[in-house]
């Protein structure tokens, strides 16, 4: 306000899938580079993004429609989905508040730990669960969307390979992927997008078994780290497109527009000592 700027990036830090600094910025008449602060709340919350894919006929992970309310639920659920199962944080991300569970001795401990973690890290312990895939391919859809109805996607990054669930290597394409099978994954992303009136960019993640069936798992209603991998094998400027979008323009790449072309990694460095 005090340097009357017409508009915020907010990158991709913690501030991007802040519900209440989006809406703060709507509020003070400021234009929020990114989705609207009601989608970030319902889409960040993962148990409530998990419901509103299932409303929208997408392919889901079996698990809990919402959150858990208690540990016995738990221990319930995962009778009926079938160990191993993953606990994790409905507020969650990069890796936090997630435990795996094979069987009900590990699944007490692993929904305490869990629900301690979240609220250290999120100030939020509401908990949900999904069946583990074991040794899946982690796909993410970039997609965007502006404010006349227009959703395309621009292909996947794979993110499979992880250290404590943060990405470590980010690559597009995928070599896993076909042709064929991108369009299905995409065509399924741009639905989930539309389902829930998203605008701007963001990404839409799922988990591909050694089967190729492919489950939503969550959604990051931002710009993330590794969008310049999409960017180099489509030659689209993202963030160019995030600031027209948010100006009112329309998408002026359509779907069939969109091409792959050449390889490109992406490699996050941590500074640890791994043993």
């Amino acid at each position: 306000l005090e340097t009357g700027a017409d508009a915020i990036h907010p990158g991709f830090g913690f501030l991007s899938e802040n519900a209440e600094f989006a809406r703060t910025c709507e509020e003070s008449g400021i234009i929020f580079i990114g989705p609207d602060a009601d989608i970030i709340a319902k889409m960040g919350d993962k148990s409530q993004a998990r419901e509103e894919v299932i409303k929208a006929g997408a392919p889901v992970v079996p698990g809990t429609e919402g959150a858990l309310k208690s540990e016995e639920e738990a221990i319930s659920m995962a009778h009926t989905i079938g160990y191993p199962v993953i606990i994790k944080a409905s507020a969650g991300g990069g890796g936090k508040g997630m435990r795996i569970a094979h069987d009900q001795s590990q699944l007490s401990k692993a929904y305490t730990t869990a629900k301690m973690e979240a609220k250290a890290a999120f100030g939020d312990d509401t908990m949900y669960m999904e069946k583990f895939i074991v040794e899946p391919k982690h796909i993410e859809f970039q997609i965007l969307a502006d404010h006349h109805g227009n959703v395309i996607h621009l292909g996947e990054r794979d993110c499979s390979m992880q250290r404590n669930n943060q990405k470590v290597i980010e690559e597009a394409p995928s070599v896993f992927i076909n042709k064929k099978l991108r369009e299905r994954m995409g065509e399924q992303a741009v639905k989930i997008a539309k389902a829930v009136g998203y605008k701007n960019a963001g990404t839409i993640e799922f988990l591909l078994d050694k089967n190729l069936d492919f489950y939503f798992m969550e959604m990051n209603t931002r710009i993330q780290v590794e969008h310049p991998v999409t960017e180099m094998v489509t030659g689209i400027d993202l963030i160019k497109e995030q600031i027209k979008i948010a100006d009112g323009q329309r998408l002026e790449v359509k779907q069939k527009d969109v091409e792959i072309r050449g390889h490109a990694i992406e490699v996050r460095i941590n500074a640890e000592d791994p043993s």
